[in-house]
């Protein structure tokens, strides 16, 4: 039997680990232009295929279940891959890049999917040109503000983005003129370059701790979520996330001023990456330095952060009104915010036994309890840092904010996921982790447009049961996606692989100074 040539290799890996997730990034991309969001100004409503596919009836049930199917697609895709993946089958960088190019192309141009901020980013930037603080005022400041696809839940809420964002927006606004689907557009090749900044940063920053860079590639940036939120959603947190990889990337090799400035970068697109900030400090400081070393290094960050952000608040002439901003995102309440949901859970169960509706005064009293809880375990994490790396608690603390926070947004999982897979995650966590990628993926296509307004309608309780059945049966039918999600006795988890890794990876571990 002839050994297999280089040619061939290329052939099998793309039939076996490429196609399924094309097929399915283009199945979500001729989806989208059914029930992706679309303004009420734009011609392309006009479009013949447009206008079949958002047809009542038959063409928008084609469009739902071409969104469906394509994200089934490629969340198996990305299973069938990490279980070679893990097991060392596959270990091509380049080809797990062009793996991820694949995929997100189909999504470039289209309109965006399970969520419209883009738009409401658009409408943010021109407010900033007609002179008006989006700090101040909502969207709904904006003349044509619905016609541009805002969403209407945060008309009148102040922009929680951070000063440079708030630039790009602007930008970009003057950029592509009256035009929002353009700017849509624009705002996605924006997240398309944090997930290719992430993509080279995660597996660096993996190979600093010793970790696999494939493992830590294929499960941190070629994730369904990556997809789902930075390319076909368009978000920005996909450029506070690369920044703050990249921050601290940078620090770990010994340029500790650059990883700050990333930070302060990260700080400016999404104020929440300053929970990022005092790991920075703990690497500039070094894994054997004492107290008064990371004090000084604590406040040299901190005066570095500041003099950023507010140098870009002045040129951008909106100041820090982003302080006050920052409660915005907590107006909404949603199912996946712990705290949220035992205060709705508790707020229903008074009700019911005829205590009253108490339902607000529930949330807030859990919200509250939650936000001291979060606090303490940032303290701890900031505070005690003696047996783990600074870029694991820099992670922990990101998923701290999210997990005890008052709404909880799919994609936030990737604020911290790209710092622990660089880090390292035991079996237990990994799988946890491949778990929870699966529910957020299925569940965000049960709770968006791809299922609302018309064919179907899920609430979150009623996503999250759908969720739980079709997870189920994949476990059930497949008995390699279970040993994935599920994990094994025999599975060692995302840590590194021989001696030398493991060397790499206890050099990153703080221990403070010598006794």
């Amino acid at each position: 039997m002839e050994p297999m040539t280089e040619t061939h290799r290329q052939h099998s890996f793309f039939v076996h680990y490429v196609v399924v997730g094309l097929v399915g990034s283009l199945l979500v991309a001729i989806g989208s232009l059914g029930v992706g969001w679309l303004p009420v100004n734009t011609s392309l409503y006009d479009n013949a295929v447009v206008q079949a596919l958002r047809s009542p009836g038959l063409g928008v049930a084609l469009a739902r279940f071409s969104v469906i199917a394509g994200m089934a697609l490629i969340l198996q895709a990305w299973l069938v891959l990490g279980y070679d993946v893990l097991r060392g089958r596959v270990q091509d960088m380049s080809a797990l890049w062009w793996t991820l190019a694949a995929w997100s192309a189909p999504l470039v141009l289209t309109p965006p999917l399970f969520s419209r901020d883009a738009y409401a980013y658009f409408t943010q930037g021109k407010l900033l040109i007609e002179g008006l603080n989006p700090y101040d005022v909502g969207v709904a400041a904006e003349s044509g503000w619905f016609n541009d696809g805002a969403d209407p839940l945060w008309a009148e809420s102040p922009t929680p983005y951070g000063p440079l964002f708030l630039l790009i927006e602007r930008g970009v606004a003057q950029f592509v003129g009256p035009h929002p689907v353009w700017a849509a557009i624009a705002f996605r090749l924006w997240a398309l370059l944090a997930v290719a900044v992430l993509a080279v940063a995660v597996p660096a920053l993996a190979q600093r701790h010793g970790i696999s860079r494939p493992k830590a590639l294929w499960l941190a940036v070629l994730n369904p979520l990556v997809i789902m939120h930075f390319v076909a959603g368009a978000h920005n947190d996909a450029l506070m996330a690369a920044a703050v990889v990249v921050g601290l990337l940078w620090a770990v090799d010994y340029h500790p001023v650059a990883g700050v400035l990333a930070i302060a970068v990260a700080v400016s697109v999404k104020p929440i990456a300053l929970v990022a900030l005092p790991f920075v400090g703990l690497i500039w400081a070094g894994v054997h330095a004492g107290w008064w070393a990371r004090i000084r290094s604590w406040i040299a960050s901190g005066i570095i952060v500041v003099v950023v952000v507010v140098g870009l608040g002045l040129v951008s002439g909106t100041g820090l009104g982003w302080v006050a901003a920052l409660s915005t995102p907590g107006s909404i309440r949603t199912w996946l915010s712990p705290p949220t949901a035992l205060g709705m859970i508790f707020g229903g169960l008074v009700r019911v036994v005829g205590l009253g509706d108490h339902m607000d005064l529930a949330v807030a009293i859990f919200r509250g309890i939650a936000t001291v809880v979060a606090v303490v375990v940032l303290a701890w994490l900031v505070l005690k840092p003696q047996g783990r790396s600074a870029v694991r608690g820099a992670g922990l603390a990101l998923l701290t904010v999210v997990v005890l926070g008052p709404v909880v947004q799919p994609w936030y999982l990737l604020w911290s996921l790209p710092i622990l897979a660089a880090a390292g995650l035991a079996s237990r966590w990994l799988h946890a982790t491949l778990l929870l990628t699966a529910v957020l993926t299925l569940h965000g296509v049960a709770g968006t447009s791809a299922t609302s307004d018309a064919l179907f309608e899920f609430g979150d309780g009623l996503g999250l049961l759908l969720v739980a059945g079709l997870l189920a049966v994949i476990v059930w039918a497949s008995p390699r996606e279970r040993v994935l999600l599920l994990g094994d006795p025999g599975d060692p988890g995302l840590v590194p692989d021989d001696r030398p890794a493991q060397a790499r990876f206890d050099q990153m571990i703080v221990t403070g100074p010598p006794r």
